[in-house]
């Protein structure tokens, strides 16, 4: 048994479940909202036997995609369009029918990704599409569930992605430069861009061929910089639009953040908020490319968060005030795989508090509100296409105000709802602090702050954005590495088992300075790029220094030690003595200073320049380079300073255990191995090695770094990407963050004084049931004993439900005119564990007056004593369960007090013991 529920006998029932999936098959809806996949005239023709993948062949009846100045026309109509960011890369093939199955599960109609120009071209010429990067099998993943698809080409994406997309080797062609009126680089970018074209109408996914393509975009934010350029930015985006209209490939473009973008491209808006936003031409649609619902993060950054009410504000307002479609940036963030984040010194992680988590499982209350929040506005959608011009404006106060939107005129001072036609209505507040009540349509609505509440009738509120009615989910330590915590949201992991990986480690030793394979001696400081092509991130320049007796004597006799100086290093330069560790610096082309212990005679001195992820935005990207610039000097001696730039220095690229891989399961016999000592942890230029078994189930696996330094970490060959336990600052972390109010990215900040990242994502198809392969290189020391190995999941879930809450939006209909219409029925508080797991135990229920939140409810005057009983009957055991918030199943313990119900229970894999309830 998966789902139950608990409801008055009288109630309405929702449709049978055979009934519902036939639903969820032929649209793009979250199950809970009524049907309008047949509008489509033919769009929606779904393939249904062709296999998970989707290798069939065509998955719809092949249908026209254009636009008018109000929306997206599919197949001869309009729609009001909502749309995920999931970009493939970020997550493995195998995690993509579950993530997509998610999306669309929360209301999505399309899914939207860049494309990733140097995991498709690592070489000039040298093309690879399988794996993270098989676009084609995402496609058809997408249109195997019914979603479409928004593709940017670009090809340059920025995405916090490593060069912004970039191959390196794009930079070594004579004369380039990039986003240009340059031939070079218009040459590539075409080749390129055309190449994508045609495997995409190879491959019949346009829809006109009966694939999921809708929309492309060509370049990406480039209004942002193109100033930059003079009339050559100007020239050669002109040039763009007009290369990527000549490919026919038969669906409408899109530039973003371009406002200047010709009449035949969609120029769309990319920010927190875009209700204000208008396209440059009133025959456009205005479409919002990227909805920032989250932020990235930088190492030694604390983590970002938007409040779920926030977000939701936002996207009402779009489509209140006149928006068509919209697309999260990001839905479903996941993971920078090896060394593919950006810079500068961008974390793996790229979770971005995306409604999906970077491990795939929902973060609540996020995905809940925005999916009650996408049903609303799909009830919505007759009425929204139906106004060829401007909505009904009302002014309802002075910070209040009403779009009206409807198939007739509607006089708003009295009801609508014996007149039949189609209306739907948006009341805004944008007050930060103040609730108003309103009136409209003969009646009073009250509005919390910084809301919208939508009436999908012009009568019945089905939504408003500051009233969540979603669960919120924790995710719990049980035990674990004391390396992690947050002061405030703490996001977390749920331990299985003993807390740490291994306690049998082997290390081995890392050169410093020149090793063999690939190195070469030259003059002069060399460009890292222009020498590593971005194979690795590590370069190391080693030269030597001879010291005299009088040296030695000046600086004993001043109490001083010389330093070594470079004018600029950018994201991180190490200093190394007569191979010893002196010292360090981080930063984007900062000075570093540092003072270093010599002795007499000869010195060999090695400086490791490292890269974290390459710019990935801006102007001029091929000019931004890596390494050092300027001045390399010794300063300090007896007879002034030395100048080391021009001096004869070795190069070593990367590193030798990264060359003879020593992460890979098959190469192990190429390095000496042994046994781990206690001196190891804080030897700077180690490799560690351990084997492990995988966590039982099917849950998503976390490794925890937190007590190592920096490195690198691979899980049986597979390069997870860089970790470093860099902590955040102690301040910038409010204790409790209001949803209203304008959202930027330094607003509601968690984790101050903690590591930024200190779990990391290891994908369960990566691992096999024992003898799993882990490796580290440790750049300066740490203890591999403490790793603790974790699985992920939900391990609290809570909800809490007013009587006076909206009915549930299953609740609602359509009419076949497209008028929606509310069967009256009490509210209902849902509760839902991760897949394949179950409600295993209710450890708080109170029909009443309870108080607080989540994790820390308290019954209160007013409480039906049968409440713990009731719940536990409908949830325990089950995925699921649904429970009326009414008199009519509590009974009344307290007449003419308004009441809530308040439960929290506890979620367990399937194996776990059904625990009856808590006696609270």
């Amino acid at each position: 048994m998966s789902a139950a529920s608990l409801s008055a006998p009288s109630r309405w029932l929702p449709p049978p479940l055979g009934s519902l999936s036939l639903l969820l098959l032929l649209g793009c809806l979250a199950a809970s909202v009524p049907l309008r996949a047949a509008e489509a005239a033919g769009v929606l023709r779904q393939v249904v036997d062709g296999g998970g993948d989707g290798d069939s062949g065509a998955f719809y009846e092949p249908f026209n995609v254009t636009y008018d100045h109000r929306a997206v026309i599919l197949g001869g109509k309009r729609r009001m369009l909502v749309s995920a960011g999931l970009h493939y890369p970020r997550a493995t093939p195998e995690m993509w029918p579950s993530l997509i199955a998610k999306c669309k599960e929360g209301g999505a109609d399309v899914i939207e990704t860049y494309i990733f120009w140097n995991g498709h071209e690592p070489a000039k010429g040298q093309y690879y599409f399988e794996g993270r990067f098989d676009i084609v099998k995402f496609a058809k993943l997408v249109a195997a569930e019914g979603l479409f698809l928004f593709l940017r080409i670009g090809p340059y994406a920025c995405a916090e992605w490593n060069f912004g997309g970039f191959p390196v080797w794009l930079r070594d062609i004579p004369g380039i430069e990039f986003r240009t009126d340059n031939e070079p680089y218009k040459a590539e970018m075409q080749t390129f861009v055309t190449k994508i074209v045609n495997i995409m109408k190879e491959e019949k996914l346009y829809s006109w061929q009966g694939g999921p393509i809708i929309l492309q975009q060509i370049e990406n934010e480039y209004g942002n910089i193109q100033g930059r350029y003079g009339q050559a930015g100007k020239r050669y985006m002109l040039w763009a639009a007009q290369m990527a209209l000549a490919l026919d490939t038969g669906v409408p473009w899109v530039m973003c953040r371009q406002t200047d973008a010709p009449e035949q491209i969609l120029d769309t808006c990319n920010a927190f908020y875009c209700d204000g936003f208008k396209p440059n031409s009133y025959n456009k649609p205005t479409i919002w490319t990227e909805d920032w619902d989250g932020w990235y993060v930088d190492w030694g950054e604390t983590l970002p968060h938007r409040p779920a009410q926030d977000i939701a504000f936002a996207v009402a307002r779009f489509y209140q005030r006149g928006g068509s479609l919209q697309n999260y940036y990001m839905y479903f963030g996941g993971t920078n795989f090896e060394r593919t984040a950006g810079g500068p010194r961008q974390i793996t992680s790229y979770d971005y508090d995306a409604p999906i988590d970077e491990y795939g499982i929902l973060r609540q209350p996020k995905w809940g509100h925005l999916k009650d929040l996408h049903a609303a506005i799909k009830l919505c959608e007759p009425a929204l296409i139906a106004v060829d011009g401007s909505p009904q404006y009302v002014k309802l106060g002075p910070m209040q105000e009403a779009h009206v939107y409807s198939s007739g005129k509607v006089h708003t001072n009295g009801s609508i709802s014996e007149n039949g036609q189609i209306c739907s209505a948006f009341l805004a507040n944008i007050d930060e602090h103040k609730y108003v009540s309103v009136w409209i349509f003969g009646k009073s609505y009250s509005l919390p702050p910084w809301s919208v509440s939508i009436l999908p009738d012009c009568e019945n509120v089905a939504f408003n954005t500051a009233r969540v009615g979603a669960q919120t989910s924790v995710f719990t330590v049980e035990s674990g590495s004391p390396s992690y915590s947050s002061r405030h949201k703490p996001r977390t992991l749920s331990l299985i088992g003993d807390p740490y990986l291994s306690s049998t480690w082997w290390t081995s030793k890392e050169p410093i300075g020149k090793w063999g394979e690939g190195s070469f001696a030259a003059q002069g400081i060399l460009e890292h790029l222009n020498v590593t092509k971005d194979i690795s991130d590590y370069l190391s320049y080693t030269t030597s220094v001879n010291i005299s007796e009088e040296d030695i004597a000046y600086w004993n006799s001043k109490g001083i030690l010389p330093s070594l100086t470079i004018d600029q290093i950018r994201d991180v330069a190490r200093v190394f003595v007569n191979g010893k560790l002196a010292g360090s610096k981080v930063g984007h082309w900062v000075s570093l200073n540092q003072p270093v212990q010599l002795v007499q005679g000869p010195n060999e001195l090695t400086l490791l320049s490292e890269i974290v992820g390459l710019q990935n935005y801006g102007a001029f990207l091929e000019k931004d380079g890596a390494g050092f610039r300027g001045q390399v000097k010794l300063t300090g001696l007896s007879n002034g300073d030395i100048d080391l730039t021009d001096s004869l220095w070795i190069y070593q690229i990367g590193l030798k255990g990264e060359f003879s891989r020593f992460y890979s399961p098959e190469n192990q016999g190429y390095a000496k191995w042994s046994s781990m000592q206690n001196d190891d942890t804080q030897t700077p230029f180690t490799w560690f090695k351990t084997m492990f078994d995988a966590p039982e189930g099917n849950d998503p696996v976390a490794i925890g770094l937190g007590s190592m330094g920096k490195g690198q970490a691979w899980v049986n060959g597979h390069l997870i990407g860089r970790y470093w336990s860099i902590v955040a600052p102690e301040s910038g972390c409010p204790s409790s963050c209001s949803y209203a109010g304008t959202y930027g990215d330094s607003k509601c900040r968690s984790n101050c004084g903690m590591a930024t990242q200190s779990w990391y994502h290891i994908p369960r198809e990566w691992l096999q049931e024992s003898g799993n392969l882990l490796v580290l290189f440790e750049e300066t020391g740490g203890d591999p004993s403490q790793i603790s190995l974790q699985v992920h999941y939900t391990k609290t879930i809570c909800s809490k439900i007013s009587e006076t809450y909206y009915p549930p939006l299953s609740s609602w209909s359509r009419a076949a005119n497209g008028r929606a219409t509310l069967n009256t029925v009490a509210p209902e508080l849902h509760l839902q564990c991760d897949e394949g797991h179950v409600i295993s135990k209710i450890t708080f229920a109170s029909y009443g007056t309870p108080s607080g939140g989540c994790q820390n409810f308290s019954v209160g005057n007013c409480h039906a004593t049968t409440a713990l009983d009731l719940v536990t009957e409908a949830c325990v055991g089950n995925n699921k369960c649904s429970i009326s918030v009414t008199n009519d199943v509590f009974g009344d313990p307290c007449r003419k007090v308004v009441k809530d119900l308040a439960v929290e229970a506890e979620c367990s894999p399937p194996s776990a013991t059904k625990e009856p309830r808590d006696d609270m």
